[in-house]
Formats: C-alpha cells, sequence, structure tokens
C-alpha cells in the first residue's frame, strides 16, 4: 500500500510538471503546501506517533479494553482541541508565516508572497485533519492494521491530480484550485479510516483530558520529541528561506528532486519503521531484549540490501528518472538539468534518511525520546552552519545551481544523525549485530560496483534523453531500471545470499 502510495505520488508530481512547471506561482504553492505537511510531521507522524504508539501498545497489552477504548478519547479529544485552535491561529497569522517562510518574497515586495498567503490559509487546516488521520493509523497499526493507514496517502494524490486536471481547463487562476484540493483530501482521508476504528470499537467520542494519568505520560514523552521533531522542520524552514534569495525556480527544482528520493524512502524506510515501532513497542512492554535486537538488526539489513542499489540507481539515473517523468509541458530542458543536480545531493544521503526512520524506534519503543532530541539538535546546528558557507560560496563563485548546496547539507546531517543514533543503540547495549554482517555487506559492495558499471557506461547522456519521445524515455528507463535490478540480485544470488533466511529473520 505503500508502494501504491508513492506511485500515486510520482502520477501527482508528473501532472503537476506537466500543467504548473517550474515558475513563481508553482513556487508559491509548494511553500504553502510545505508548512502544514512540516507541522503534520511535527504533531502527526512525528512527535505525537512517536510518544503515542509506545503508550498505546502499553495499554493494549497490560490494560483492559475499556481503559484502552478510554486513553483513545482522551488522547483524540485532547489533540483534537489543540489542533483545532493551532489551525485558526495559522489561517488568521497567514502573512506572518509566510514572512517568516519566505522572507526574501516579502523583502522584494514579490507578488509570489501574496499569492503564496492566499494559498496558505486554504492548506492550513490540512494540518488538522491529518494529524487526526494519523492519530487514527498509530491505533490501527498498534492493532496490526497496516494496509489502510498505508493507503490514506492515495487519496490525497488523487484528490491533487483532480483538481490539477480540473483547474487547467475551468479556472484561469489554476494554482488556487490545488490548495482547496489539499483541504478536501484532509478530510477525505480522516473520514476514510473511521469503518475499521468502528469494526475494532476504538471509534470512540473524543474528551478533552489534559491532565488524565495516560495524555500525561504522552506529554511527557512529546516535550523532547517535539524539540527533536522541530529541528527537523526548522532545517527545512531554514532551506526554503534560503531558496526564496536564490533564482526562480530553485523551490521547484529542490521539490521534484526530492519527491524521487522520498519514493524509495517512503517504500521502505517509513513503511519499515512504521512496522517495527509497534513490534519494538511490544517486546520492550514484554521485556524481552533478545528479540528487540532481532527485530532491529532485521530492519537495519533489509535498509542495507534496499538502500544502498537505490542510492545508486538515484545518482546514475538521476537525469533519465526526471526527464521521463517530467519534462513535458512546461518542465522544460533547463528544468531538468537543474532538479538532477539537486537529486544527485540528495541521493548521497538516502541511506542516511532510511536509517534515522529505522534506528528512531529503537529509542522511541523504549520510551526515550530525549537521546533521539540532543542528536537532532547536534544535526540541525552542524547543517545550519554548512549550509550558509556552502550556499554563499556557490553564489560568490558564480555557480548556476547553488540550491544543489541546500541538498547536500541535507544529505550530509542525515548522513551525521543516522550515525549518531546507531553508535548511541551500540554504546548503551540496546542493539549489537547479528552475526553474518561482514559477508552480507561484501555481498551487498560487489553487487552494487557491478550494478555502478552497467549504468554508468550504457545508459545515454541527458541530452538525449530530452530528445526522445515520452514512449522512447519510458521504455530505455524501464530497461535500464530493469537490468540494474537484474545485476544486483542475480549477482547476490551467486555469491550465495539467503533471501528467504533474511525476511525470515523478522
Amino acid at each position: 500500500m505503500t508502494l501504491l502510495s508513492r506511485i500515486s505520488g510520482l502520477a501527482r508530481d508528473i501532472v503537476f510538471a506537466r500543467f504548473f512547471g517550474a515558475d513563481a506561482a508553482t513556487d508559491a504553492f509548494f511553500v504553502a503546501f510545505k508548512l502544514p505537511n512540516l507541522l503534520r510531521r511535527q504533531f502527526a507522524e512525528g512527535a505525537f506517533s512517536q510518544a503515542f504508539v509506545p503508550v498505546f501498545t502499553e495499554y493494549k497489552t497490560k490494560r483492559s479494553e475499556e481503559e484502552v477504548q478510554q486513553l483513545a478519547a482522551n488522547v483524540s479529544g485532547t489533540l483534537g482541541l489543540v489542533l483545532l485552535i493551532i489551525t485558526i491561529v495559522g489561517v488568521l497569522g497567514a502573512p506572518l508565516l509566510m514572512i517568516l517562510s519566505a522572507f526574501g518574497w516579502w523583502m522584494d515586495g514579490d507578488r509570489q508572497y501574496d499569492l503564496a498567503t492566499e494559498l496558505l490559509r486554504w492548506t492550513f487546516p490540512y494540518i488538522f485533519f491529518i494529524s487526526l488521520t494519523a492519530l487514527a493509523g498509530g491505533i490501527l497499526n498498534t492493532y496490526g492494521k497496516f494496509a489502510i493507514p498505508a493507503f490514506t496517502p492515495v487519496l490525497l494524490n488523487v484528490c491533487l491530480i483532480t483538481a490539477a486536471v480540473v483547474s487547467s481547463l475551468y479556472f484561469d487562476e489554476s494554482i488556487h484550485v490545488l490548495a482547496w484540493g489539499v483541504f478536501i483530501a484532509g478530510i477525505i482521508q480522516l473520514v476514510f479510516q473511521f469503518p475499521l476504528l468502528i469494526k475494532l470499537k476504538m471509534f470512540v467520542r473524543p474528551r478533552w483530558a489534559w491532565r488524565e494519568a495516560g495524555v500525561e505520560k504522552i506529554k511527557k514523552l512529546m516535550v523532547p520529541a517535539i524539540v527533536s521533531s522541530s529541528v527537523q522542520q526548522i532545517n527545512i524552514v531554514i532551506d526554503l528561506i534560503i531558496a526564496t534569495f536564490l533564482i526562480e525556480g530553485s523551490i521547484s527544482w529542490l521539490y521534484y528532486a526530492d519527491r524521487l528520493v522520498e519514493f524509495p524512502l517512503g517504500v521502505f524506510g517509513i513503511a519499515i519503521a512504521t512496522v517495527i515501532l509497534p513490534s519494538l513497542s511490544a517486546k520492550f512492554a514484554a521485556a524481552d531484549p533478545e528479540k528487540f535486537r532481532h527485530t532491529l538488526d532485521w530492519g537495519l539489513r533489509l535498509s542495507m540490501l534496499i538502500g544502498v542499489p537505490a542510492t545508486l540507481g538515484l545518482i546514475f539515473l538521476a537525469g533519465p528518472l526526471l526527464s521521463t517523468m517530467f519534462q513535458y509541458g512546461k518542465f522544460d530542458d533547463q528544468d531538468v538539468y537543474m532538479a538532477h543536480l539537486a537529486l544527485i545531493a540528495y541521493s548521497i544521503g538516502l541511506l542516511g534518511f532510511i536509517y534515522v526512520k529505522v534506528l528512531s524506534p529503537g529509542y522511541f519503543a523504549r520510551q526515550d525520546t530525549k537521546t533521539p532530541m540532543k542528536i537532532a539538535i547536534i544535526s540541525m546546528v552542524i547543517k545550519i552552519v554548512a549550509t550558509l558557507i556552502i550556499v554563499i560560496t556557490m553564489v560568490q563563485m558564480s555557480y548556476e545551481a547553488p540550491h544543489v548546496g541546500l541538498a547536500i547539507t541535507t544529505a550530509l546531517s542525515a548522513i551525521l544523525q543516522s550515525w549518531l543514533l546507531y553508535r548511541g543503540l551500540r554504546r548503551d547495549g540496546i542493539y549489537k549485530p547479528d552475526r553474518g554482517w561482514l559477508p552480507f555487506l561484501l555481498r551487498i559492495a560487489l553487487a552494487s560496483i557491478l550494478m555502478s558499471a552497467v549504468l554508468y557506461f550504457y545508459v545515454d547522456d541527458l541530452q538525449t534523453w530530452g530528445d526522445w519521445s515520452v514512449w522512447e524515455r519510458a521504455l530505455n528507463l524501464t530497461i535500464w531500471v530493469c537490468a540494474g535490478i537484474g545485476v544486483y540480485f542475480v549477482s547476490l544470488l551467486l555469491t550465495g545470499m539467503k533471501f528467504r533466511e533474511l525476511l525470515h529473520h523478522t
């Protein structure tokens, strides 16, 4: 289902590129959509989920069904009211929020600032609906129901694709319809999960319970998690602010590059993390450290198995992927070239992005949110300093694509953060690698070298891809993706990789 959501997300971005390209209006929409997404990650998929799932799992394991239902009611009512207040403040304070996130546009008196502010008033309520959707998803995941929560992003993508097509046909100010689509999608995603909640007897009447014991415990865990999540969001906001000072299109180029990196990250990294968080929480509640370590080791191995070839594939096929996916209509050769530079830079940190997602549950499942917070702060400070140095240097040297500096520092920051998380688990004795890692890594290294050689020497240059028709691009991309996958996995089989044992490790 996660794979389906990512495929529909790519289809959405293809439609965006086809109808809107990479211009000032598109940049404005991406900024307006980015802000509620940042808060969604902080209050929903970030701090809240990291604090809620372990506590809810503990209640489910040790308490009665009535107490579990009461916790769900207390959390949904408390979270809902807090989110409602945040939403109202966000809509009323949209001009100020846009100044903070798009300072360059505001200073220049740019029309993009006014447009982005208008769009933000429609997109900001998405935080209310999607956060409650994430709450419902956390409950369903705890009960082993992963399909419906993983499918809900498809509904957002369908709504935005529909909005893009309708807007291009019937509206002059078409970019506004995308913002309306975000608002409608939030409602649909939330309501979509109601039937399964009802079936599990978890569709409860919300209650305000700020001082209730379970809510207090979640709040206590959330405080450092919010700081940790805020660190990541601050990084993104700083990147947005810096990008508004760069040439027009920079935000869109970074967006399309990031979307392609998000594909393997979402399909594998986030999917693995989603599955192992409730599993690790249950093993911690059952006081079974051995199975806890085995589960974490399985997540790391599977991430390495997929993350390494995905990284190399994105690097060597960056141009072909962007050309095939987006080079139509208003998205031209220059846009592909600029975006492909950013994609290569982002791809360097893909395994780091995945490992941050997979290693973090090793802390959250033990109800330790302080350590990831400290690590996130360290990574943020280093990233901000590195970003200012690299981007300013690129601008002063008149480098044609200074937005690449933002992608590079983001990638390096993810690598640093994942390493610090790993080192902390090893230092505290929480994680100890199972036997067999050395031959496992050697097999992956050999297979990756062979795959990289095939793609490096035989894939045509970017100019040639731009000259081909849509069907020629699609056919050639399919051939090279299949060739890369084939060489990689056949090499692993020939060197003795036992996939059945790896999967059975769960």
